[in-house]
């Protein structure tokens, strides 16, 4: 077994010692010598799907989820855990394409696709992380704003210092990376289990709306779209594959299917805990806000504000920690997708920090002229949704074949599943496109 570790934008001349120690210690796991307890053997393998999750509980999330809560209530509770179902099957393809390929997604679109069609996906999905990063970006400046009173567009200058800081960890491997975003999503979720247990939510309403699903008009569809496109993101679709494409190497077939199993349990518990504070954010809105008859609490910033006479000070700078936490941690994760994007689909690559410096400018732009930053983040997240077919398809053409996956090729059942999920997306999108310009 090839004990090898490889990370975006990372050299892998002399891997750090952290890294070293985790391929030593996966190894061990995965040759049936190590005698330690279950966690212990699993602990190596966890942190791909954490940095993965961070994008599913990004600031986009806060604009949608707050926006659905606000105005209907519970009603819009199971698109987050359809979206969150989904968003497993998808990353586990994803994960297990890395893994048994030792490809990213992007790169088996390069190989397997005609030059224009992969020229034509790359522009997609720039423009798709461009929108992306305008959401992160966005939410860990107002997040700045919020918590300390800093002007809006300094606060922008000082995200950009944050996540330069942040992606320097890059330089020590993959394991301080992992560390500090698996950090920042225990700092996201601690805040969300405080923020449930302040509004005290009416949870047989919510079991109803979980099995029960409805919509009311263009606007939930508009909603739902943006919830979907901001829990299952394209972005990190590509990533997730980059993550585990070389971070545990070997090429046994028993091996593999035991490497794929503990990958599984790392996708499981981070986008499981990604759903949580996916729907507590919705049950935060619509426990808070949509009860007391505040339907019109469509931004962040009201929110904000609205929280500390209904639930105390406390409640609202749980709120703010909790924003800037998701902001500073997914515009890290974004600025290496797009890494991943640009080196896979063109074989070129261009330095992380001028990457960093040119998304940065459409966000700096829309804080500047003003625009509604709410409002901003939930359209972004329908671009989400609209780019994501571009990468779910091609992930479950790919899985599905016994050539490029050998024996993790998906099971007959798991290509259905993914085929639906695939469906459920395109679909939703259309229908919104119809409701949308010709609907009444």
């Amino acid at each position: 077994m090839a004990n090898t570790v490889q990370t975006p934008g990372v050299s892998n001349a002399s891997p750090p010692r952290g890294d070293s120690q985790t391929v030593l210690a996966a190894t061990a796991v995965l040759e049936g010598k190590s005698q330690k307890g279950f966690f212990a053997r699993l602990l190596p393998f966890l942190g791909p799907a954490f940095i993965a999750c961070v994008a599913y509980v990004d600031p986009g999330n806060f604009a949608t989820n707050i926006s659905a809560g606000a105005q209907y209530g519970y009603l819009l509770i199971w698109v987050i855990v359809a979206s969150n179902l989904m968003a497993m099957l998808i990353q586990a393809l994803s994960a297990k394409l890395g893994i048994a390929t030792g490809k990213n997604l992007a790169e088996v679109c390069r190989d397997q696709f005609p030059r224009p069609v992969v020229w034509a996906m790359w522009g997609v999905m720039e423009v798709m992380a461009m929108a992306t990063d305008l959401a992160e970006f966005l939410g860990a400046a107002l997040g700045f704003n919020l918590l300390f009173g800093i002007p809006l567009f300094e606060a922008g200058l000082l995200t950009a210092l944050a996540t330069f800081l942040i992606l320097s960890l890059e330089k020590r491997g993959f394991r301080p990376l992992e560390a500090v975003i698996t950090g920042f999503v225990g700092v996201i979720a601690l805040c969300y289990v405080i923020e449930t247990i302040l509004d005290r939510p009416d949870w047989g309403l919510i079991g109803y709306h979980i099995v029960l699903p409805q919509f009311q008009g263009t606007e939930t569809i508009l909603l739902a779209t943006g919830i979907l496109g901001a829990t299952v993101m394209p972005h990190v679709i590509f990533l997730h594959s980059a993550l585990t494409q070389g971070r545990i190497v070997t090429r046994e077939p028993a091996q593999l299917k035991k490497l794929f199993r503990f990958e599984l349990i790392d996708v499981l518990v981070a986008m499981g805990l990604a759903g949580f504070v996916n729907a507590a954010m919705l049950i935060m809105a619509a426990s808070t806000f949509h009860v007391s008859g505040l339907t019109n609490v469509g931004s962040i910033e009201e929110a904000y504000k609205t929280l500390e006479p209904l639930l105390g000070v406390a409640a609202s700078a749980v709120f703010a920690i909790s924003l800037l936490a998701s902001g500073l941690s997914s515009s890290t994760v974004g600025t290496m997708a797009g890494q991943v994007i640009m080196q896979g689909f063109l074989h070129r690559k261009i330095s992380v920090w001028l990457r960093r410096l040119v998304t940065i400018l459409p966000s700096l732009i829309v804080i500047y002229l003003g625009l509604d930053p709410t409002r901003t983040l939930v359209i972004s997240q329908v671009v989400l949704s609209f780019a994501l077919p571009f990468a779910v398809v091609p992930l479950v053409m790919f899985t599905r074949r016994r050539d490029l996956m050998g024996v993790l090729v998906n099971h007959r059942f798991t290509t259905i599943a993914a085929v639906g999920a695939a469906t459920l997306i395109i679909g939703l999108n259309i229908y919104l496109l119809y409701q949308t310009i010709l609907g009444s």
